[in-house]
């Protein structure tokens, strides 16, 4: 991940943002840090966003002289209006919350000049759009929980747009730390990653797990504002983690793919499982469900362990 600039400090001390506005570390400030804000207040989490995006693109990437008594980490406002070939007066409105519904040609500038990916630009176009969904409550059907008991060679669970785990099969919860026993974990992602400490243990690559966890969150929360359930987690996360809230204030964004990753269990040790995740929306165009189902190749250490782990495996459930 590129090394981006935070208006918030973790160390509890005072800091400045890019205006002079003072911003206090702790808790009790947490409406002040860039970004957190924002959530529920789309036009605030747009200006955030850019803000957040601005910031991690260095003067000499886009040509521009950069230089040691800049005080600004990243892109000025005037500079990436100009890039973008915009005012500088209509740029600060949008940063500012006071432009609303920018042009799909003044977005897709924006979205040149930042050097946003395509999960990035979908994100700035829902921040920055008039209509707003509710979000979504779909269920775990029993179809759906018939083919993940039917993957038990195949390690897999369900998560909604709150990255709770909804659903899962026996060899996923045995894998994930123990889903079907609730004292053990939390069944909420990301409050298990930033507020359990066996986290750290069962995932070796946790600042890029607690990553993709923010970005998704990031996702939900500009696609679903008025999201009670979703603007109350983010408040509790933002409120007792300071890993959390610096992760928030980069503006990154994740949406759910495939790869590779690591995971440890106290029984088959370190393994390495391909993963892949498969959608099934609530309805047509929202987000609805997230299967996450972890393979190994075959023949491979990892298969084989996925193999005696399957036959203590407790049943899957919902």
């Amino acid at each position: 991940m590129d090394g981006l600039h935070h208006i918030e400090r973790t160390d509890g001390m005072d800091s400045r943002g890019e205006d002079g506005t003072r911003i206090g570390g702790g808790a009790d400030r947490i409406d002040r840090i860039d970004g957190i804000g924002g959530i529920g207040d789309t036009r605030k989490a747009l200006g955030g966003f850019l803000r957040a995006r601005r910031g991690r693109v260095a003067p000499e990437q886009v040509g521009l002289v950069g230089g040691r008594r800049r005080r600004v980490h990243g892109l000025r406002r005037e500079e990436l209006a100009q890039l973008a070939g915009i005012s500088v007066d209509y740029y600060v409105r949008l940063e500012q919350g006071r432009a609303t519904q920018p042009s799909p040609e003044v977005l897709d500038a924006l979205a040149g000049a930042l050097g946003l990916d395509t999960a990035e630009r979908r994100h700035l176009a829902t921040l920055a759009g008039a209509r707003r969904d509710p979000a979504p409550r779909a269920r775990v059907s029993p179809l759906l929980q018939r083919l993940l008991d039917g993957m038990d060679r195949f390690p897999a669970f369900v998560t909604n747009h709150c990255l709770d785990v909804v659903a899962w099969n026996g060899l996923g919860a045995e894998l994930m730390g123990g889903l079907a026993a609730p004292a053990r974990r939390d069944r909420n992602n990301a409050r298990y990653l930033f507020l359990d400490p066996a986290a750290r243990t069962v995932h070796p690559e946790w600042e890029d797990r607690a990553r993709e966890a923010v970005g998704q969150l990031q996702v939900s929360a500009g696609r679903y504002p008025g999201d009670a359930e979703l603007t109350a987690l983010i408040t509790e996360l933002s409120a007792h983690s300071a890993e959390f809230r610096r992760i928030w204030a980069t503006g990154e964004v994740v949406m759910c793919a495939a790869g590779r990753k690591r995971l440890r269990h106290p029984e088959a040790g370190l393994l390495t499982l391909d993963y892949e995740t498969l959608h099934v929306p609530a309805v047509p165009g929202e987000m609805g469900l997230v299967v996450h189902v972890f393979s190994a190749e075959e023949d491979s250490r990892e298969a084989a362990s996925l193999a005696r782990l399957e036959m203590t495996a407790p049943n899957g459930a919902g």
